[in-house]
C-alpha cells in the first residue's frame, strides 16, 4: 500500500507534550555536571549564576522556536524550520547529521548511561561478553542494545502508546527528584564550608566551560518540535510545551542544586562525578544513594524514549520529501507512525552502542550541530521576510531581542567549541557535508517540478 494514503495522527495532548520536553530534557545531566560547573567557577554563587544563563539561553530558544512549530506544526522540527527558511539543503543536512550521528548517537550514549547505573545492581554488565574484531563487548552494551530495540517497538506500536510511557516515566522521574530535593532542604546539619575546589581555572575560561555544560544538560528542549505533526491543537500546544517545559526544568535544575549545596561542601561535590549518589548517601545511608541510581536510571530511560519517539520523524520527514530512502516515508496503516523510519533510527543507534564509538561520533558533530540549531532559530528573522503572509498563532515574546539573545550564547558556544577543539570542530563539519553527495543524488531523482 502506498505510504502516501496514510498520514500521521495527532494523538499527543498538552501533558504528552511538556513530558516529551522535560523527559527529553532532563537526563543523566542533573546527576553529573555539577561536579564539572563547581570546578570550572569554584564558588557556588557562581554556579548559579551559570544555571541562570543556561537556563535563560534555553527559554530564549524555547520562545523562538515556539513561534515557528505554531506556524509550521509538520513532522520533523528543525528540518522543515531550515527547509523553509534557507532551503532544502540545509534541511537535509540536519536530517542527515540527526539520522547517523546527533540522534542516533545520543540514543546510544543515553541506553549505555542506562546500563552504567543498571551495573550498581547487575555488576556483571561491566564483564566482556565477546569481542568483535577491535570492539570488545560487555554484557551491558547487549543489555543497552536490546533497551533501543524494545523502545522502538513501543513507539512502532502507536505514538499514544510511546506517549503514554513517556508521561508516566517522566511522572516517576519528576516525583524521585522532587524528593531527592525534599531531603536535601530538610537535612539538619547543613554545610558551612564554601572553600573552593582546588585547581579552579580562570573565571572566563571557567565560566564558558561550566555554561557548556549546563546547556548540554538543558539540551532537548527542542525535541517536541520534531512530533509536531501529531500534536493535538498544535498552535496552542507547542508553544505551552516548549515554554512551560522549560521553564519547569530550569526551577528542577535550581532546587535540586540548592538540595546539593545544602548537603555537600563545594569541596566535596567537585570531588565526586555522582553529586545525587553522594547526597543521598549523606542524607539517608546506602540505601538513598540506591534510590538515586533508581531515579537515574528512571530519568535517563525517560530521556531514551523521548528520543526515539521524536528522532524518527527526522529522517521520516526528509523521506516524504524525497530526500531519503523512500521506505522511511512509510506511515503504518494501522498504527500510524513512521514504522520504518523508526525501526532504522533504533537499529543504528544499536549498531553505535555495539561499537562504543557513539561519543566520538557525537563530539565531533557538536560544533556543526549548533550551526544548524542557530539556523533554525534565526528561521524567524528569515521568514518574518520571506513569508509575511505565514500564520502565526504565536509571535515570540521579546522579538527581536530574545531570538538574538539566543543566537549570541550559539555564538559563543561556537567559538569557544573551535577554539578549544579546532581539529574535532572541522572534522564534524566535514562529517556533516559528507551528507552533500547523497542529497545531489536523492534530488536528481525527484520528479521535475511543472
Amino acid at each position: 500500500m502506498n505510504h502516501q494514503t496514510h498520514e500521521l495522527k495527532r494523538d499527543l495532548g498538552l501533558t504528552a507534550a511538556l513530558a516529551i520536553v522535560i523527559g527529553t530534557v532532563i537526563g543523566s545531566g542533573i546527576f553529573r555536571v555539577p561536579q564539572t560547573m563547581i570546578n570550572s567557577v569554584g564558588t557556588v554563587p557562581m554556579v548559579f549564576l551559570v544555571w541562570v544563563v543556561g537556563g535563560a539561553l534555553s527559554l530564549a530558544g524555547a520562545l523562538t522556536y515556539a513561534e515557528l512549530a505554531a506556524a509550521m506544526p509538520d513532522a520533523g522540527g528543525e528540518y522543515v524550520y531550515l527547509t523553509e527558511a534557507w532551503g532544502p539543503v540545509w534541511g537535509f543536512l540536519y536530517s542527515w547529521t540527526q539520522m547517523w550521528i546527533g540522534k542516533s548517537g545520543s540514543i546510544a550514549t543515553l541506553a549505555t548511561a542506562f546500563f552504567e547505573y543498571t551495573a550498581h545492581f547487575v555488576p556483571q554488565f561491566e564483564k566482556i561478553w565477546v569481542v568483535l574484531g577491535p570492539f570488545p563487548v560487555k554484557y551491558g552494551q547487549v543489555f543497552a542494545l536490546v533497551l533501543i530495540l524494545l523502545l522502538g517497538l513501543v513507539n512502532y506500536f502507536g505514538v499514544r502508546f510511546g506517549g503514554g510511557v513517556q508521561v508516566a516515566m517522566t511522572g516517576i522521574k519528576v516525583t524521585l527528584i522532587a524528593f531527592v530535593i525534599v531531603a536535601g532542604l530538610l537535612y539538619t546539619n547543613p554545610t558551612a564550608s564554601n572553600a573552593a575546589p582546588p585547581n579552579v581555572p580562570p573565571l572566563a575560561t571557567g565560566f564558558v566551560a561550566a555554561l557548556v555544560a549546563a546547556l548540554w544538560a538543558y539540551d532537548g528542549w527542542n525535541n517536541v518540535g520534531m512530533v509536531a505533526s501529531e500534536i493535538r491543537n498544535p498552535q496552542r500546544n507547542l508553544p505551552l510545551a516548549l515554554i512551560l517545559g522549560t521553564s519547569l526544568v530550569i526551577a528542577i535544575y535550581m532546587m535540586t542544586n540548592w538540595a546539593y549545596f545544602r548537603v555537600l561542601t563545594p569541596v566535596e561535590v567537585g570531588a565526586h562525578k555522582l553529586v545525587a549518589a553522594e547526597m543521598m548517601q549523606r542524607v539517608q545511608g546506602p540505601a538513598g544513594a540506591a534510590m538515586v541510581s533508581i531515579a537515574a536510571m528512571i530519568s535517563i530511560f525517560a530521556a531514551l524514549n523521548g528520543s526515539i519517539l521524536t528522532g524518527a520523524r527526522v529522517p521520516y520527514a526528509a523521506a516524504r520529501d524525497g530526500l531519503f530512502f523512500k521506505s522511511a516515508a512509510r506511515v503504518h496503516p494501522v498504527f500510524r507512525t513512521p514504522g520504518v523510519s523508526i525501526l532504522m533510527m533504533t537499529g543504528w543507534a544499536a549498531v553505535l552502542v555495539l561499537s562504543g564509538k557513539y561519543d566520538d561520533l557525537f563530539n565531533f558533530v557538536i560544533f556543526g550541530s549548533w550551526i544548524l540549531y542557530a539556523m533554525a532559530a534565526a528561521s524567524v528573522f528569515v521568514l518574518r521576510k520571506k513569508r509575511p503572509d505565514l500564520v502565526r498563532p504565536y509571535k515570540t515574546v521579546g522579538y527581536p531581542v530574545v531570538p538574538m539573545l539566543f543566537l549570541v550564547g550559539a555564538a559563543a558556544l561556537e567559538l569557544t567549541t573551535l577554539r578549544d577543539r579546532p581539529i574535532q570542530s572541522l572534522a564534524g563539519i566535514a562529517l556533516i557535508l559528507l551528507g552533500l553527495p547523497c542529497y545531489f543524488y536523492w534530488k536528481r531523482r525527484l520528479p521535475a517540478p511543472r
